[in-house]
């Protein structure tokens, strides 16, 4: 193994929650370095070429830091598609109902939410992100420095922001030092979308919006249990995305996606020009394999023992699982990043 670098800070994932405090810490003159399991930013923020997201779509009136971010970065956002009516799918067929019942005021990414981590990544010093980089231990060394190793390297750090999921943390990283209270404690939190697919279908023109629909839906038959319109500005690219528990997905997904667009929106629903499926509880580095048998228990999210620093204040958790406010979105993880960012400036 390579001699070890020293560095201020080491930063455990690219997502936005990392990327926030790397920009954050570097910023206020800190050496950092940020490690990325995967081959891309962004994490659970992930937007396909079309600008549609895959993953987090929405930011709401009252998320401050978000909506700020997005206006510094030069993210333009526009309003959910609201106008139109609902389907709601049962055992005795689908009806429709007057006006939209599922979806709120809301601001969407134009071109899609993972702008916000490629333009944050772009603002980062140059040589200070290493994608293809897990992070497979973190351990106290000499002085009371962290030592973090990936790919058969080290670093030396006085500071270590874990932004990723604690349960991720805890099943990829290897962490000696840590309480045992807390390692416990991280393993029983549950991702955030973890254990969903998210499915994008994309039409050569909303046409649901011509009938008067809103592209809203509700279903007690699935796969998808909750559809809503994910179409770009003025409608173009005009696209439908649903939630379905993984679970619920065979091997015969497509098929079944599709014929239940049909069910809900016509004919026309059946056949996007385009369908993708982004299964997150697929994602190593998102949810643990066998997360379905842990507790889905989210009043464990901000837990005092993950939104305080571990290891004599020199480990940090900056996912959006450990806000003590707004947990699961992205303004979770902008809170819990500049959470650990105060911690190692102040």
């Amino acid at each position: 193994m390579s001699e070890a670098q020293e560095t201020d800070v080491v930063v455990v994932g690219a997502g936005i929650s990392g990327l926030a405090a790397a920009e954050a810490l570097a910023g206020a003159g800190s050496d950092v370095v940020v490690l990325e399991a995967r081959s891309r930013t962004g994490g659970r923020l992930l937007s396909t070429p079309e600008g549609l997201d895959l993953g987090a779509s929405w930011g709401w009136d009252g998320e401050a830091r978000v909506l700020t971010l997005a206006r510094r970065l030069g993210v333009a956002t526009y309003a959910q598609h609201l106008a139109g009516d609902t389907v709601v799918e049962d055992l005795g067929g689908v009806l429709r109902h007057p006006g939209n019942l599922i979806d709120v005021p809301a601001h969407r990414y134009a071109g899609g939410a993972a702008g916000l981590t490629d333009a944050l990544a772009r603002r980062l010093p140059a040589g200070s992100l290493l994608l293809e980089h897990p992070v497979d231990r973190v351990v106290v060394g000499a002085g009371g420095r962290l030592e973090v190793g990936a790919r058969g390297r080290r670093w030396r750090a006085r500071h270590v922001v874990l932004a990723l999921p604690p349960s991720v943390a805890v099943d990829t990283v290897d962490l000696p030092d840590l309480p045992g209270a807390v390692a416990r404690l991280a393993a029983t939190v549950p991702v955030w979308m973890g254990q969903v697919a998210k499915v994008v279908a994309v039409y050569d023109e909303p046409f649901w919006r011509h009938a008067g629909l809103a592209g809203a839906a509700a279903s007690r038959l699935g796969p998808l249990q909750e559809v809503h319109d994910l179409s770009g500005p003025g409608g173009d690219p005009a696209a439908i995305f649903g939630f379905a528990p993984a679970a619920l997905l065979g091997p015969d997904a497509e098929a079944q996606v599709r014929a239940q667009l049909g069910r809900l929106f016509g004919p026309r629903g059946a056949e996007p020009r385009s369908l993708t499926i982004a299964d997150w509880s697929r994602e190593r580095w998102t949810s643990p394999a066998d997360a379905a048998a842990r507790p889905a228990d989210r009043s464990r999210y901000g837990h005092p023992l993950l939104s305080a620093p571990a290891l004599d204040g020199r480990l940090h958790w900056a996912s959006t699982e450990t806000a003590t406010s707004y947990a699961g979105h992205v303004e979770g993880a902008l809170a819990a990043a500049g959470r650990a960012v105060d911690a190692i400036t102040g």
